[in-house]
């Protein structure tokens, strides 16, 4: 996804990186935005949290978490950090395990991704990922909701605006 660039400030207000997910003017719910914040105040990852359920939990997580990000290590069978999230939102605290990973190929536009689909202890949740060509992992985490190919045809990069402190 070569439309995909880092960016850079000299103060960083957001992520210096863009944000692909789906535009909150295109989701019917509610939305939040949270940043993982790095000691020196650099920004290790964004998820977003779309709630379809009226203020009764996410349906959604998408997270972006660039290269070198701690919430991208993760231990043999631990799930992701959207997934962790998501159970978080949900008060779910019944343990979640990976159990196996499966890489599909998808088209989105004119960019083949090679897609993680993650099957995990818990049936109910759908969660797959893709590195983009600037190195940022995105992981979309869904309740309840299988994810379709339709979805990564939604995925745009946000404004920068959109993380701006103030």
């Amino acid at each position: 996804m070569s439309f995909l660039r880092r960016r850079s400030a000299a103060t960083p207000a957001g992520p210096d990186f863009d944000v692909l997910a789906m535009d909150p003017g295109d989701w019917p719910g509610n939305l939040g935005a949270g940043l993982l914040p790095a000691p020196d105040g650099s920004c290790q990852g964004v998820f977003l949290r779309y709630d379809l359920f009226g203020g009764r939990g996410p349906a959604m997580i998408i997270g972006n978490l660039p290269e070198g990000s701690p919430a991208r290590e993760l231990a043999d069978g631990q799930v992701p950090f959207e997934v962790a999230q998501l159970l978080a939102a949900l008060e779910n605290d019944e343990p979640v395990e990976v159990l196996d990973r499966e890489d599909v190929p998808v088209m989105q536009g004119d960019n083949l991704l090679i897609v993680r689909r993650l099957k995990l202890s818990e049936s109910r949740i759908s969660c797959v990922q893709f590195d983009r060509s600037d190195n940022v992992l995105v992981t979309i985490a869904s309740w309840d909701r299988p994810i379709t190919d339709d979805l990564y045809a939604l995925l745009k990069p946000l404004p920068a605006e959109l993380f701006q402190q103030g």
